[in-house]
């Protein structure tokens, strides 16, 4: 589990109190606090000890896997390169619960191909293979 440190200054911004009353109350032993150099640090824990405040809930670890994938689009032209790449921008815009979900494209017009790069969670990033798969399906005759 990862601690949250807060400065005396923090601290003191977030009480609204002056930084020296919370040194006092530090080299008091009123709030614990760890000393590294020349600098005290309290933990979020030993901070809501102090208040009174319910103790934080420890944050649940929660098992992150991304995918990064790269599509290669053969025998495309200018027009239907920029159509599937501002679809791709469209499909992608707006907030996502597994984090962001980033593609760029790159269109090379001598041999007439589109890369799509692919960067997010995996639910996200099939959803947009999904999408790249229909739209170039439709294009395929032309």
């Amino acid at each position: 589990m990862v601690a949250s440190y807060y400065s005396v200054e923090q601290v003191a911004e977030l009480l609204d109190l002056h930084v020296r009353t919370v040194r006092g109350y530090v080299r008091d032993g009123r709030l614990r606090a760890t000393r590294i150099g020349k600098q005290y640090r309290i933990t979020a824990q030993d901070l809501a000890e102090f208040t009174g405040a319910p103790a934080p809930a420890p944050a649940e670890e929660r098992r992150h896997a991304e995918a990064s994938t790269i599509v290669q689009i053969d025998a495309i032209g200018t027009v239907e390169a920029a159509r599937l790449a501002n679809t791709l921008m469209a499909a992608v815009a707006g907030p996502r619960e597994d984090g962001p979900l980033r593609v760029q494209t790159l269109h090379d017009e001598q041999r007439s191909t589109l890369k799509v790069v692919i960067l997010g969670g995996l639910a996200d990033t099939a959803e947009l293979l999904v999408i790249v798969n229909a739209l170039i399906g439709e294009n395929a005759d032309v």
